[in-house]
């Protein structure tokens, strides 16, 4: 073996058929039958589902049928035994498949209203008291910089990014035919999320790989708000982080000038020329 460079647990002296690993048995065991062929378990199972109104058995069901007679048996083994006999009932579940990922055009965005675009990202907090991350989910809009909502909690699942979406359009704060830019995290590329933006009419599109500066304006807040607030105020616990993410983002939107705003706050662009926004649904 060692000459002709083969591993002795690869090489076998007679090749294996068929089906690999333990060769399954052909009985099953009852308590007062004892060893009782498989082929008859089968045929119980026949009888069960033809049974008066049984529509919604599975193998976790019969399982439990077969116990109740007296057979000793597993799930697994059911589940093999109706999968030969081809008694399984086939899923009816729907799975549809996610459209195929829309990358960015451009990576510079040019906007001329509010809620043109609306990008969104999630920073990680650190939280003392328990030594471990707490997550920041913003939702930031392009054109005035405006912070639009934010989430704050120990876990970013993907339901609490749908949930966050939804109270802004319940609100009507979000309208339909914003475009959703995110990088490639893995509550934005769910399924669910994708398909929830595209029930309510957003456009969501996607980051390249290991390219934060086309989803600058959020990343970009996301470094202010740590060298502004993380960084000089102390906090132990998460109620305490909370309070000061709640207060910063008030102050970030009302109080905080920004060059690209021409040395103006978010929500003095925002109170001037939302009414672009309100001439576009008249438009539309």
């Amino acid at each position: 073996m060692r000459h002709v460079g083969l591993s002795s647990s690869s090489y076998y002296y007679k090749p294996t058929e068929g089906r690999k690993g333990q060769i399954p048995s052909t009985i099953t065991r009852h308590k007062e039958q004892g060893k009782v062929d498989n082929s008859k378990v089968v045929e119980r199972v026949k009888d069960i589902l033809s049974e008066p109104f049984q529509d919604y058995w599975g193998y976790h069901n019969i399982t439990a049928e077969l116990r109740e007679t007296g057979y000793l048996i597993n799930h697994k083994k059911v589940y093999r035994l109706m999968k030969e006999a081809r008694l399984l009932r086939p899923s009816t579940r729907l799975r549809p498949k996610p459209s195929k990922r829309k990358y960015v055009q451009f990576r510079k965005i040019e906007t001329t209203r509010p809620l043109e675009y609306v990008e969104m990202d999630i920073k990680c907090v650190w939280i003392p008291e328990k030594g471990k991350q707490a997550y920041l989910l913003s939702l930031l809009d392009v054109h005035t910089r405006k912070v639009l909502a934010y989430s704050f909690d120990w876990n970013m699942k993907q339901h609490k990014v749908i949930e966050l979406y939804a109270r802004l359009i319940d609100e009507g704060k979000l309208p339909e035919g914003t475009i959703i830019r995110s990088d490639n995290g893995s509550q934005f590329i769910a399924a669910n999320v994708r398909q929830y933006l595209e029930m309510v009419g957003m456009d969501q599109e996607f980051t390249h790989v290991a390219t934060p500066e086309e989803n600058g304006h959020v990343e970009a807040y996301h470094g202010i708000l740590k060298n502004e607030l993380f960084q000089r105020y102390e906090y132990f616990n998460f109620a305490q982080a909370k309070q000061l993410i709640d207060e910063y983002v008030q102050y970030y939107n009302n109080k905080r000038r920004h060059g690209s705003l021409k040395r103006q706050t978010p929500e003095r662009v925002w109170l001037r020329e939302k009414h672009l926004l309100e001439a576009k649904a008249c438009a539309a």
